[in-house]
């Protein structure tokens, strides 16, 4: 577009110069050169004006100038020739004119969410010495030093070479001739992980050592693991190792090889005091707590290969060690104290390297090859020691059988003799109340014939005994229903002396004659034999 504006100015500067001059009036040929001066300087006006869109930068390279740049500096900030500093923001700029700058617009850098930007600066003060990464930037001016490189060259004082610090999302207007840019994912630790730092800036500790643990910002390994989060870490001068945490489990076992990928290991072979070689299934259970993984990483490198050819071989050493002092049988037969043994010695091992075992499990030990003579043996000792134990458990239990049918016995007869006890008393106790009853019976009739002679007496002294006697006698013909005339008008007939005698003594004939006649005849006992009576001589 300049380029067009200027050459279009020069041919109507021109093409009025030429028309100018072609007549012979001065006046014309001032007024052409005049028109023709205007022309040139609009158009090289116009011609110096630069567009830069809005998603753009415009980066500029000057041609031509008094000055070079010094020797090692390839961003000139004081007008020389090559690569300037500064960036032109979107919009028109003058005064850029063609063939003396030429300017090249480049998209800005977008870092999108997720990711940040590591820079590499091509120009600035050379890296200290034993440094490999630029020293980070102030806090809070990142912005400033990726986009401003006239002030990351002078007053921000940057060094040339990998930078520390990091750009997070967003949009900066970058002068590609100083940074070079790389998009990386963020750093994430996730649940149940942690992550370990190696740095490689920062000041180094005064003393080193293996595994040797460092404070966070110092060069080394931190001692300090991140957490679970994001973190806008340059992955490059900062390597961050993710540890699991998270409780996992290491199978030594024969199906090793048909689980190919899932981490378990080849079985391991022991061999005994007495001269048994046999394999051992072992699961090994463990864990890496937060704070010991920083040494795990300083130890071994990572949780996985690292960590693998570290556990497997201390594993099968204990394993083996412990097994040469016991015979074959006393190992099948002690397998918690195995497992008990091999568990603390494996926490002191494991713990030098931040390992924590929290469980050791022994599955199958031997099989039918290797132990198959010595378990028949073993089983059928057993056998036979288990039909021993039954046998006297029987003989025991036959023992306490007769015991309790004894006691069943003794106790029967104390209940029984309890019984009988119980009714003799009960017995004495009844003889009691009847003699008590009786006595009580006779002493009631002795009051009431007492009572009736009383009253007899009474009457009797009135009315005469016998006509208290009559009295008595018809009250018992009233109560009972006793017929009294027949033997009555029998002695009606005599004189009239001992009339009233005679009368008593009918009516009590004629009551005793119907008392026996109402009297039941008590059952006759059986006719026995006579008993032959000895003859006396």
């Amino acid at each position: 577009m300049s380029a067009l504006f200027l050459f279009t100015g020069i041919i109507l500067a021109g093409a009025l110069l030429f028309g100018g001059f072609q007549t012979r009036s001065s006046q014309v040929r001032m007024a052409s050169l005049v028109a023709a001066g205007v022309v040139l300087f609009v158009a090289f006006t116009l011609a110096s004006f630069r567009l830069v869109r809005e998603d753009q930068v415009g980066v500029i390279t000057k041609n031509i100038g008094w000055t070079s740049l010094p020797p090692g500096k390839i961003i000139a900030t004081n007008g020389e020739k090559g690569p300037q500093a500064e960036v032109l923001p979107p919009g028109w700029h003058p005064w850029f004119w063609p063939f003396i700058y030429d300017i090249e617009n480049v998209p800005q850098v977008e870092v999108p969410s997720g990711q940040i930007a590591l820079l590499a600066a091509a120009d600035g003060q050379p890296l200290p010495d034993d440094a490999t990464y630029a020293p980070a930037w102030p806090v809070g001016e990142e912005k400033r030093m990726a986009q401003n490189a006239e002030y990351f060259l002078t007053d921000g004082g940057g060094y040339r070479g990998p930078q520390t610090s990091v750009l997070k999302p967003g949009k900066y207007r970058i002068n590609p001739k100083l940074f070079q840019i790389k998009l990386v994912p963020l750093t994430t630790i996730a649940k149940a992980e942690v992550g370990v730092v190696k740095s490689n800036v920062g000041d180094r500790a005064k003393s080193e050592g293996a595994g040797m643990l460092v404070n966070e910002g110092d060069r080394g390994i931190w001692r300090q693991a991140l957490t679970p989060a994001q973190y806008y870490l340059n992955t490059d001068a900062k390597q961050v190792t993710v540890i699991s945490t998270a409780m996992r489990i290491v199978h030594f076992t024969t199906s090793a090889g048909a689980r190919s990928g899932s981490g378990d290991e080849r079985e391991i072979i022991v061999r005994t005091s007495d001269g048994f070689t046999f394999p051992v299934d072992v699961r090994i259970e463990f864990e890496i707590k937060p704070q010991d993984a920083p040494l795990l990483v300083a130890s071994v490198g990572d949780d996985r290969e690292g960590l693998r050819q570290v556990m497997d071989s201390r594993v099968r050493a204990i394993f083996r060690n412990n097994a040469e002092s016991v015979k074959a049988l006393d190992y099948v037969k002690q397998r918690s104290h195995q497992e008990s043994q091999s568990l603390k010695m494996l926490q002191d091992e494991m713990s030098k390297i931040g390992v924590t075992i929290t469980g050791v499990r022994i599955g199958d030990v031997g099989n039918e090859q290797t132990l198959g003579s010595l378990l028949k043996t073993q089983t059928d000792r057993e056998i036979a020691l288990q039909e021993q134990l039954t046998f006297q458990e029987q003989q025991r239990a036959a023992e306490q059988k007769k015991l309790l049918t004894k006691t069943e016995q003794e106790a029967e007869e104390e209940k029984r003799l309890a019984t009988a006890s119980y009714e003799v008393q009960i017995a004495e106790q009844q003889q009691k109340q009847r003699v008590i009853q009786a006595e009580a019976e006779a002493k009631a009739i002795q009051i009431q014939a007492e009572a009736q002679a009383n009253a007899y007496q009474l009457i009797a002294s009135q009315i005469g005994s016998s006509n208290a006697a009559l009295i008595e006698l018809l009250k018992i013909v009233g109560e009972r229903g006793i017929s009294i005339t027949p033997r009555v008008m029998v002695v009606g007939q005599g004189g009239a002396t001992g009339q009233g005698d005679g009368q008593t003594t009918a009516l009590i004939g004629t009551m005793l004659d119907t008392m026996i006649d109402r009297t039941p005849t008590p059952p006759q006992p059986a006719q026995s034999q006579p008993r032959r009576q000895p003859t006396t001589r």
